[in-house]
This record gives C-alpha cells, structure tokens and sequence, in this order.
C-alpha cells in the first residue's frame, strides 16, 4: 500500500510499531537493515535502545564503488521494489549524492557495542559468525 504521492508513513508507522514492541514488550533480539545512514538519527536510535538495556551491533559495509556498479549490471532482481526509482544503479547514484551531506556518514567505533565492517563478500561469513557468539554469550 504506496500513497499516490509522499512518505510511506504507513510502512513507517508499522516498522515503528513493531521496533516498539520488540523493545518495550519482549527480550527479542533486532535487526534492522538499511536504516540510518544518518549519524544523528543513527545516534539517537542507537541511544534509545542502550537505554533498554539492549546491545547493539552495528554491521556496515564498504564495497568499492565499481563492484557495486558491476553487480548492478549483472543483477536480476526484480525493480519492482521501486517507488522513486527505476533501476539499482539510480538507488546507488541517489545514495552517492546523499553520502555528500555532512551528517550522512558511516557508523564509527564508541557509536555500538560492536562494530563490524565488510569490506568484501567473503567476510561476511565470518562477520555472521562472530554476531551469533555474541548473541549466544548474552543469553
């Protein structure tokens, strides 16, 4: 359900809903993807749920630019997904653009308990890995 025009505040106000449950009403653990590439709202999002008593762990990935170009080129997914763009390669220049605004950064050590940075597909694995000994040493 898309709006003819504007925010998807439906889809918003669902995320929030559920994210407010998880926190205020079970020991469930989070996983948001593709959120807050701005460090403020990343900050206070991430100041919220240390204030639950929550960990956080923060996966962020620095794939060079032509290896996303040449996946871009090569994938097959489907474009459907799109609202405001066309393709993948449009989604990437847009988040180009928006990584020129000052407060669009990437996540730093002290922002998580737990920072982990992919520079390439074959550390996410490992990255996988390490996420599940942390969940399971805080059970």
């Amino acid at each position: 359900m898309l709006p003819k025009q504007g925010e998807n505040i439906f889809k918003n106000a669902i995320s929030q809903t559920i994210v407010d449950y998880a926190v205020n009403e079970t020991d469930f653990h989070l996983i948001l993807c593709n959120s807050y590439r701005s460090r403020k709202g990343r900050l206070d999002m991430l100041e919220r749920f240390h204030q639950k008593g929550f960990v956080s762990i923060v996966v962020t990935f620095e794939i060079p630019d032509h290896i996303l170009q040449t996946r871009i080129a090569n994938s097959q997914r489907n474009t459907n997904i799109f609202r405001t763009a066309s393709n993948f390669e449009e989604v990437l220049e847009r988040q180009q653009v928006e990584s020129l605004n000052g407060d669009v950064m990437a996540p730093i050590e002290g922002e998580a308990n737990y920072l982990f940075v992919i520079k390439d597909s074959s550390e996410v694995r490992s990255v996988i890995q390490e996420i599940a000994k942390i969940a399971k040493s805080l059970c």
